[in-house]
Order: C-alpha cells, then sequence, then structure tokens
C-alpha cells in the first residue's frame, strides 16, 4: 500500500511561472547559466546560485544558509506563493512526440524504508549526507523525484476528469516542451487519490535515488531530534512526481573506451569471440534492435555482436541485463575495467544522435572501442527492484526530465 500526502507547495506567481520554473542546475552550461542570471531576475536559478548576487563563490553551510536567504526573498516579494489548502498536483509535461501526466505529491520516508517505495540503484553515502545537510539548512525540497506506478484505469479516469478543469500554469519553454499545472483541493477527490494509490502494492523511483536516499536519512537524524515526533513532520515525506509506468521513456547509455587494454584488433575480436557472434558491417552504421545484442565501432568499422547463449548463463534479474552482460564478457575480463563508475578509461553517453559522437570521438583515436546496446524496457528495472539488486551504473537515461519550483515542498509546514 502506497501513501500519498497532499501538501501546501510554494508556487511562482502565475504571471511568473514560465521566468521562475529551470531545468535541474546541472543541465546548464556555464554560458547558460550566467546569461539567465544576468537576464532573468525571477529565475529559480538566483536561488540555488546565490553567490552570483554578491559576486563570489561560496561553498558548503555558508553556501546553504544563503539559498535558504534567497528563498525568503522570493517569499518575500511574492515571486514565490505558498497555497492555503493541502493539494495534490497534476502535472503535464509535452514535448515532440512524448508526452506524460503525473500526480506531485508528498511520499513517505516510511514507505521507502520499507521498500514500498523501491530502487534500482546504489548511492553514495557522501553524497547522501551532503544533500540531507542541505535540506536541513535550505528547508525547501523543489525537485520531484520521479516514480513509477503499474498503469490503472481508476486513477487515470481521476486525472483525465482533472484536467478538464482550468489550469493553474500553461507555458512552452524555448526548447519547445509545454508544461501544464492542475490543483486538486476537493477533499473527495484528494481521499479518492489516496485510496487507489493505497491499493497500489509499489512505487518504483525512475530519477532521483541520491534525493530519496537523502530525504530518508533527513528523517532519521531528525527523528532522533525530536522527542515530540508524530510522523506528521514534513522531513518525514519525499516529494515525488507519480507517473503511469507506461508514460516514461528509456534511454541507453553507450560506452566508450580509451585503450585495448594492451591488446592489438585482431586479439582483441579473438577474444570476443568467446562469448559472441560477430559479424563486420564496414562504414555501415549498425545500431542492435534486440536484446542481447550489441553494436560496437572499432578501427572504423561497425559490428554487431550477438551473445552465444551457451556459454552465457543467466541466474537472476541482474544476469539478464544487457549492462551487466556487456560487463561481465568484455569489460570487465578483456578490458579489466572494474569499477564503471568511476574508472576514467571509460565514458558513458546517450541520445538518439550519441552513435554518431561515439563514430566520431574513435576515429579521432579519444577512444580505442564503442559499444551499442538496446535501451532496457520498465519490467527489466522493475524486476531488479523487485529482487532488491543493483543495477550497473549508466544503465538507463530516463524522461521526463522535470521542472524546477513548480511547486515546492516546504521542510517548514506539517503534512496532514
Amino acid at each position: 500500500m502506497a501513501v500519498i500526502k497532499p501538501f501546501k507547495a510554494i508556487r511562482p506567481a502565475k504571471d511568473k511561472v514560465s521566468f521562475v520554473a529551470s531545468r535541474s542546475y546541472d543541465e546548464y552550461s556555464k554560458k547558460e547559466l550566467d546569461c539567465v542570471l544576468d537576464y532573468n531576475p525571477f529565475s529559480f536559478l538566483h536561488i540555488i546560485n546565490p553567490g552570483n548576487s554578491i559576486n563570489r563563490k561560496v561553498s558548503g553551510k555558508e553556501r546553504f544558509k544563503l539559498i535558504h536567504n534567497r528563498y525568503l526573498d522570493f517569499l518575500k516579494n511574492q515571486i514565490l506563493i505558498k497555497d492555503n489548502e493541502n493539494s495534490l498536483y497534476i502535472y503535464k509535461i509535452e514535448k515532440d512526440n512524448f508526452n506524460c501526466c503525473g500526480i506531485i505529491c508528498a511520499t513517505s520516508t516510511e514507505d521507502y524504508r520499507n521498500s514500498v517505495i523501491k530502487k534500482h540503484e546504489n548511492t553514495l553515502e557522501k553524497r547522501e549526507k551532503l544533500f540531507a545537510n542541505y535540506l536541513q539548512l535550505v528547508k525547501f525540497k523543489a525537485e520531484p523525484v520521479l516514480m513509477i506506478y503499474p498503469d490503472t484505469n481508476e486513477i487515470s479516469a481521476i486525472v483525465n476528469t482533472e484536467i478538464k478543469n482550468h489550469p493553474q500554469c500553461h507555458f512552452t519553454t524555448p526548447d519547445n516542451e509545454t508544461h501544464t499545472l492542475w490543483k486538486i483541493s476537493a477533499e473527495n477527490t484528494l481521499k479518492q487519490l489516496q485510496n487507489e494509490f493505497g491499493k497500489v502494492n509499489s512505487l518504483y523511483i525512475a530519477d532521483g535515488h541520491h534525493r530519496s536516499a537523502s530525504s530518508n536519512l533527513l528523517s532519521l537524524m531528525s527523528q532522533k531530534k525530536n522527542p515530540g515526533h508524530t510522523g506528521k513532520e514534513p522531513y518525514n515525506f519525499i516529494m515525488s512526481y507519480l507517473i503511469p509506468q507506461s508514460e516514461i521513456r528509456i534511454f541507453e547509455f553507450n560506452r566508450m573506451v580509451r585503450d585495448l587494454n594492451g591488446l592489438t584488433a585482431k586479439e582483441f575480436l579473438i577474444k570476443l569471440d568467446k562469448f559472441y557472434t560477430i559479424k563486420n558491417h564496414g562504414n555501415h552504421l549498425y545500431k542492435p534492435d534486440e536484446k542481447h545484442h550489441f553494436s560496437m565501432y572499432l578501427n572504423g568499422s561497425f559490428y554487431s555482436l550477438s551473445l552465444r547463449k551457451n556459454v552465457y548463463k543467466f541466474t537472476d534479474a541482474l544476469s539478464k541485463l544487457d549492462t551487466q552482460i556487456l560487463y561481465k564478457t568484455i569489460l570487465e575480463p578483456i578490458l579489466q575495467i572494474k569499477n564503471l563508475r568511476n574508472d576514467k578509461r571509460i565514458q558513458y553517453g546517450h541520445g538518439k544522435r550519441n552513435v554518431l559522437k561515439m563514430k566520431n570521438e574513435i576515429d579521432k583515436e579519444k577512444f580505442a572501442v564503442g559499444f551499442g546496446l538496446v535501451p532496457l524496457d520498465v519490467e527489466e528495472i522493475k524486476a531488479i527492484a523487485d529482487a532488491g539488486l543493483v543495477m550497473p551504473p549508466k544503465s538507463t537515461y530516463i524522461e521526463p526530465k522535470l521542472r524546477s519550483a513548480l511547486a515546492i515542498f516546504d521542510l517548514s509546514t506539517s503534512v496532514s
């Protein structure tokens, strides 16, 4: 049973929504960030980049405290305004031939600890602690954790009814992405949605594993310090964006490796033959289109690699993942790449144009070999999470990517 709670969101003033909401901070180049900070005084980026207003770099606790101060400034100047009533928020994103429509809500850290909310990635303790300390000082969450749930007709029917109403905001960004937000405050509709999610056995984290883990750590830290703990305190919740599993889009991360671990191209191909049927496609671009098939670019030629299933044994959900197969048959035993997260010999790329980028980088001799994969599907992600397993790093690139500050979860307001 998944617990979801409405909350009183802090939201941009209606006439400033498109100016306030931003992409994730990490997505901006320095040039683009400087431009936004110079020419858009309402951008949420001013809050999370407070050093800009005092013309110096700040870090650590000093930065976190300044972020909190900028947040208070935006509230004081009514750039951000707090809702008066507990609400759930329907958020729709439309771009090109893709759209998704889900619910922004508060989910429970207790559900996270009890594996009602399930994960498929490991997190770094250092980052968990850093972000938990960040939350403790800034006192808000501005970017929801993306979670998926199995499609249900009942939840879809409620959402489809609500989006017929006039939205709270509707705008299109320069990259032609349209964002629309509706607010649900009617008590009977809130209860309906809470009841329907109560029938959902599991929520699956699609994007935001560190934010989830940090919210859980903040909850545990805060409970210890609060002798009057009730469970309604805001530190007990994760701001989440819940969408049906059919509405996420999953891309692959390709892999490029800088050298062949001392092997010649011919020696490397001979070693690959143990696990794969290999076909040379010359300079014709090849992309795999089924599981356990890979593309490889080496010495100016594309190759198809088809797994020899009589040699490689499937033992669990993890062993069936193409990212794990590539690691266990090539990257680790042949190329001696043990640590996929930190080894500087390997680099990752995502997106439909990445195969050409990979080819260009190898042709320039920045890398020796590249591998293309078929994207994982949502059932594979769920199978890993259900089994309590962890996928290799950079196994998926998942959309949608959410705007920050469309709805902010204030950590000083209790949740009913």
